[in-house]
């Protein structure tokens, strides 16, 4: 999140996913049209639920490739809200593919797109009148990032930076100009399945984030995948939360996920946990089927 203060704001500022691995295009630019399937996904973040004041994420997702199949699509659509302030982006997505073995293939992601910023910091509570906290209303941030994703049936491995520029906020306030500005972040995601047998697959994963004057990120996932239906699996992000995650493949184009993390640090005594719901749907239109189920 974004908060106005004197100097630069350091902070985790982009959305956090507990199924980032089924939620890739969120992250990466290169994975738009990757599944060879038009696909509709739908998430809903709630963390630390019962903290007044505590983050909400909204995501919708949307990405195909092109007839040719070398070139994909996206779109995503991502509202965020923690305390008083409230970001909603609306990014494009374009990726170009190439093979690069007999199985394998490199996309070059671009994304691009603008971002609403808006604060409410002027009806905080605060013990003492702060100056500084004036509201910022419908600032537009224009951003554009970049991300390489690499591919296989059984894994793949990207890094990305989904937004590149760090857009500065000003606001005049009794006291002078008070700064804010986003920072970037660079993100680095592999995964890989595994057979165990007939009806049983492996699916490890991390995502690694990294943010300039924020210590380095973690995300560490054990999936296993059951009689090619039902994932369920354990999450461990270093020094934050742990948690659970299932999904169910309802059919081969519907697939509903969910998943719960408690915190380790000092607000796990002063929250219920975090949930998040996704719907995932894929639609024929480039390819002859739809392929059940999506490891990726």
């Amino acid at each position: 999140m974004l908060a106005l203060v004197s100097t630069r704001a350091i902070a985790q500022q982009d959305p956090l996913y507990s199924q980032y691995m089924f939620n890739t295009l969120a992250v990466n630019p290169g994975y738009a049209g990757s599944a060879d399937v038009f696909t509709v996904m739908a998430l809903s973040r709630h963390q630390w639920v019962g903290f007044t004041g505590a983050p909400a994420t909204q995501t919708i997702l949307a990405h195909t490739p092109l007839p040719s199949k070398k070139m994909g699509l996206g779109l995503s659509i991502v509202n965020d809200k923690i305390g008083p302030t409230r970001q909603t982006g609306v990014y494009a997505d374009y990726a170009y593919r190439i093979r690069v073995g007999a199985d394998a293939k490199l996309s070059f992601g671009l994304k691009g797109g603008m971002n609403l910023y808006q604060a409410d910091l002027a009806n905080l509570t605060t013990v003492d009148p702060d100056a500084a906290n004036v509201n910022v209303k419908g600032t537009m941030l224009p951003n554009f990032g970049a991300g390489l994703y690499y591919h296989t049936p059984r894994y793949y491995a990207g890094i990305s930076v989904p937004k590149l520029l760090e857009n500065h906020i000003d606001a005049a306030t009794a006291s002078g100009v008070v700064t804010s500005s986003e920072v970037r972040h660079w993100f680095l995601i592999a995964g890989y399945v595994l057979d165990m047998n007939r009806g049983l697959k492996f699916k490890p994963s991390i995502m690694v984030r990294s943010v300039e004057g924020a210590p380095l990120s973690m995300d560490v996932n054990l999936n296993f995948l059951i009689r090619e239906r039902i994932w369920l699996g354990g999450m461990y992000r270093v020094g934050n939360s742990f948690g659970v995650l299932g999904q169910y493949q309802v059919n081969d184009q519907f697939r509903l996920g969910y998943a719960f993390d408690l915190t380790t640090t000092k607000l796990g005594a002063y929250n219920a946990g975090t949930h998040e719901i996704m719907l995932n749907y894929d639609l024929r239109f480039f390819t002859g089927r739809t392929v059940s189920p999506r490891y990726f």
